[in-house]
């Protein structure tokens, strides 16, 4: 019975087929639309994940926060005193999941190489900077801690300044003039970066790296740091991390309000991109649902339509010995086979819309299993509910009235 039920609803759809295609179309866009976007929520966040955690090893930042006095004017204590050297190695010490710290001096200052002058930023830091932020060198070597001991003037370049300063020349080696306040500072080159990007600190390819103790003992001639760039062991025991460091400097600083510096966190990043990315498919998922819901109400409106043309049809088979369920199974079957062809024809077009898009957007192709079978679970209930009502219509019908029927 069900199979003779399915090939009498195809003969009927078959009958009329541009109105068959009309009546599943709602289907095909809603399925289509509902496998797509949650495909590019899931691709564009994965390639943002896999950014954030690109620009550092299980990365820490812990800055200085301005403390606020009355009428939100600066209050005369300067917690960025006391972010020094000395606080780095004590955090290292006390903080358990702690791997390393490394501190960060940044000034801005003009570099010149021959009758060439950059506006860049300095960056005074130690060795361990290129692994915590996954940075790697294109040609020579980065600052080592013989460097830093001794106060050499090195400098390591960053890809973009490199092309800017020397353009297709070698820079390892040669010498640069640093003028920072005035005064000018020559330093020899020893190392070029590959190309990074942005990161949690901003752009890397636009700044200059020297010893820390260059930048604070002969630049600045200042004794802390603007940043604490820290290193958990693992990203599982980065979370842990934050709090032994929260913990530590609540009681260094003996600031109980918390108030005295800031920490972001990769976790913190990933947390508000996926929140983000969540919200947006949820809202645009429930967009394409909408239009399920359409395409139900077109498959209601065209059973409608034919039970009317088949009042007739169906008078006969009654007057045959067709009971109410047969009625009731064959137009259930029809509807059914509607919102089933449109859900099927909907997977196809929703992965090659999901597909174009992640070409466009480089991100990588993630087809939801659960999100398929969603959708289509959620389109043949639409055809069932939605068929319902017209199925039943038909299987009430009096047969003498509907002989009657012209």
């Amino acid at each position: 019975m069900i199979f003779q039920g399915l090939q009498i609803a195809l003969e009927s759809l078959w009958a009329n087929k541009m109105r068959s295609f009309l009546s599943m179309l709602g289907i095909v866009i809603g399925v289509g639309a509902v496998i797509a976007i949650v495909s590019v929520g899931t691709g564009s966040t994965r390639q943002v994940t896999a950014r954030i955690a690109d620009l550092g090893s299980n990365m820490i930042t812990v800055y200085p926060r301005v403390v606020r006095g009355a009428f939100g004017r600066a209050s005369s204590i300067n917690p960025q005193r006391k972010f020094t050297l000395e606080l780095a190695e004590h955090i290292t010490e006390f903080c358990p999941s702690v791997k390393s710290v490394t501190p960060v001096k940044q000034v801005s200052g003009s570099l010149i190489a021959d009758e060439i002058s950059v506006n860049a930023a300095i960056v005074g830091t130690t060795g361990d900077y290129t692994e915590v932020n996954n940075y790697e060198l294109a040609q020579g070597i980065f600052i080592t801690k013989e460097d830093d001991q001794e106060r050499r003037q090195v400098a390591v370049l960053g890809s973009q300044l490199a092309i800017d300063l020397f353009e297709n020349e070698n820079p390892i080696g040669k010498t640069m003039r640093v003028n920072y306040d005035g005064r000018i500072f020559h330093f020899t080159v020893i190392g070029v970066m590959k190309e990074k990007g942005g990161s949690m600190a901003g752009n890397l390819d636009d700044r200059v790296y020297i010893p820390i103790s260059v930048a604070m003992d002969r630049m600045t001639t200042q004794k802390y740091v603007d940043s604490l760039i820290v290193q958990a062991f693992s990203s599982e025991r980065a979370t842990t991390a934050v709090k032994e460091i929260e913990y530590f400097l609540i009681k260094y600083l003996q600031d109980e309000k918390e108030e005295q510096f800031r920490i972001t966190s990769q976790d913190e990043l990933l947390e508000t991109v996926s929140s983000v990315t969540n919200t947006m498919s949820l809202m645009l998922g429930g967009i394409a649902a909408i239009s399920l819901l359409v395409g139900g109400i077109g498959i209601m409106n065209i059973m409608l339509v034919s039970v009317t043309e088949r009042t007739r049809e169906i008078g006969i088979r009654k007057a045959l010995g067709a009971k109410k369920r047969n009625i009731l199974f064959q137009f259930l079957m029809e509807s059914l086979s509607l919102s089933s062809m449109g859900g099927t024809i909907g997977i196809g077009f929703g992965w090659a819309v999901a597909y174009s898009l992640s070409q466009y957007g480089k991100w990588p192709l993630v087809i939801s299993t659960i999100s398929v079978i969603v959708a289509f679970g959620f389109a043949l209930f639409i055809g069932i509910f939605f068929g319902l009502y017209p199925a039943m219509k038909a299987a009430q019908m009096n047969p003498v009235d509907a002989l009657r029927y012209e």
